[in-house]
Formats: structure tokens, C-alpha cells, sequence
């Protein structure tokens, strides 16, 4: 009986995992530098993932690699992000309608790079001196630049 219910739970999890992840591709895979020789294959992206339409994503490395975290933007911002990417975001991509706002320290204090809406991109925020410093994330209307 007890082994029905752990399968039973398996499934379910396994379920809810597959929804999670509905939209979400691991990236296609590139080739091999010039001069590595015949017997060379194609080695997949670091770990990279997309971020799938209407989310934000933050990744721990730069040119979006890593496992992102992803939020739907219409489901508002978040005062302090999760612990395994606040202070380590160092890419971003908005595919929502929203704008997204990142920002150095909790509850949105402290400098901060905005994320155009439908595809805007940051591939590396040290760029912009905010490498490994996201704490939080607003989603809202507001323009960047306003």
C-alpha cells in the first residue's frame, strides 16, 4: 500500500514538474572551434536554458547560462528574490509585455538596470557594475527611462 502512494506521489510530481517547464528549451547546441579536428562533435551550450514568452529570467552567469530563475511578470515583482540567485544574477531576458526593473538590495533600494518589455536582453551586467547583485525584481508598465 505504502509503495502505491509513493508512486501515486511520483507521478503527481512528475506532472507538475513537465507543467513547470512547459515553454522552457534547453538551447541548441554549438559547434566546435575551428582546428579542433575531424573527430570533433558538437558540444551542447553551457547549461543554458530560454526564457519562455511572457516571463522574466535571471541567470547566475553571463549570456544567460546556468539555471535560470523565472517569474511571470503578470504576476507581479518580488521584494527579495529566492537565495540561490539573489546576489548572483549576472544575465537577464524580459519576454513579457512588462518592464522589469532589477535592483541591488531588497524591497527595490539601491541602483538598479531596467529590462525592456518583448525580448529585451542584458547579457552581461557587469556592464552595467551590477554583476552578482540582484536581490530584487519589479514588473510594471512603467517605461524605462521614466
Amino acid at each position: 500500500m505504502h509503495s502505491r502512494r509513493m508512486l501515486a506521489l511520483a507521478g503527481t510530481t512528475i506532472v507538475a514538474l513537465s507543467a513547470a517547464l512547459a515553454g522552457v528549451t534547453p538551447a541548441r547546441a554549438v559547434p566546435a572551434p575551428a582546428g579542433a579536428g575531424t573527430a570533433a562533435v558538437t558540444a551542447p551550450a553551457r547549461d543554458q536554458i530560454q526564457c519562455p514568452r511572457g516571463y522574466v529570467c535571471i541567470y547566475p552567469d553571463i549570456n544567460y547560462g546556468g539555471q535560470p530563475y523565472v517569474k511571470r511578470a503578470v504576476d507581479g515583482s518580488v521584494r527579495h528574490l529566492p537565495d540561490y540567485i539573489r546576489g548572483h544574477g549576472s544575465s537577464i531576458i524580459n519576454n513579457s509585455s512588462r518592464t522589469a526593473r532589477v535592483y541591488q538590495k531588497d524591497n527595490y533600494f539601491g541602483r538598479h538596470v531596467c529590462v525592456g518589455r518583448d525580448g529585451g536582453t542584458i547579457h552581461d551586467l557587469r556592464s552595467y557594475g551590477m554583476n552578482d547583485t540582484t536581490h530584487s525584481l519589479r514588473n510594471n508598465d512603467t517605461p524605462c527611462g521614466a
